[in-house]
């Protein structure tokens, strides 16, 4: 992506989609969320970055309700997240989300996989569903593979499977936690070519990851947590050339070493 590019499409984003508003979340005595708050607007790339531990994914899984929250509300296009039941059902369909493990159903071949989904909670019909799902694996380099079961494609393969999974849902947000961290290094790179590909596309994006390349080159915005709380957060230009805060100094010395 030229610079040019880089600037016309952080000029994108719309208005706010999902909102945190004072997010808190303890594990026991641990304060996993300290006073969380952000706005991701429509068509924003977000990339939550820090150490191990520092909350990251909590936040994430949070946004979609895996994660409850002790304090503070989170709102999805302007609706408050539902406690649970039907709502958080319908809900939960708006926000497609890409773990770390991919989750597939092993006994379902590939196209069943992504089917799924739209037939049981869109309602979809069957024809109209598999359509779809044929269109999304070819967007995602794995249409060939549709009659196939997960074990027989690699773990890349896999979380492209994952990825048209979510997106067949049509969701209005994309989560990603960590979704190339179980993959080989040879892997990684055809699944973060399909994510710029969809930030490029306008897709809203959460991705926690420590890729540091997709986040200088995909995100809009870069959110750097260390210990529950966003210590700092930038445009990735200005986070990787002049961060702010001693810990994100601290961060990236560390890792752009190597």
């Amino acid at each position: 992506m030229t610079v040019t590019e880089q600037e016309s499409t952080s000029a994108a984003p719309g208005e706010a989609l999902v909102v945190l508003d004072n997010v808190n979340k303890w594990f026991g005595d641990l304060h996993v969320l300290q006073d969380i708050d952000v706005t991701i607007n429509r068509g924003e790339v977000v990339v939550v970055i820090g150490p191990s531990g520092s909350g990251k994914s909590t936040l994430c899984r949070a946004i979609n309700r895996l994660e409850t929250i002790d304090k503070g509300s989170i709102s999805l296009d302007g609706t408050p997240l539902p406690e649970e039941g039907k709502e958080l059902a319908k809900l939960r369909a708006e926000v497609g989300m890409v773990f770390q493990s991919f989750n597939l159903f092993a006994h379902k071949t590939i196209l069943e996989n992504v089917t799924l989904g739209p037939m049981k909670v869109r309602k979809k019909d069957k024809a109209a569903a598999e359509k779809r799902a044929k269109e999304l694996l070819d967007r995602v380099g794995i249409g060939h593979q549709a009659a196939k079961y997960p074990a027989q494609l690699s773990g890349g393969q896999q979380q492209r499977v994952a990825i048209a999974r979510a997106l067949a849902m049509d969701p209005k947000v994309m989560l990603f936690d960590e979704p190339t961290s179980a993959l080989d290094p040879e892997m990684i790179k055809e699944v973060l070519d399909v994510m710029v590909d969809l930030a490029e596309q306008g897709m809203t994006m959460v991705v926690v990851t420590h890729e540091m390349g997709f986040a200088r080159t995909a995100a809009h915005r870069v959110l750097f947590m260390a210990d529950g709380a966003i210590v700092e957060e930038n445009t990735p230009e200005e986070f990787f050339t002049n961060p702010q805060s001693d810990r994100a100094k601290d961060f990236l010395g560390k890792i752009l070493k190597h």
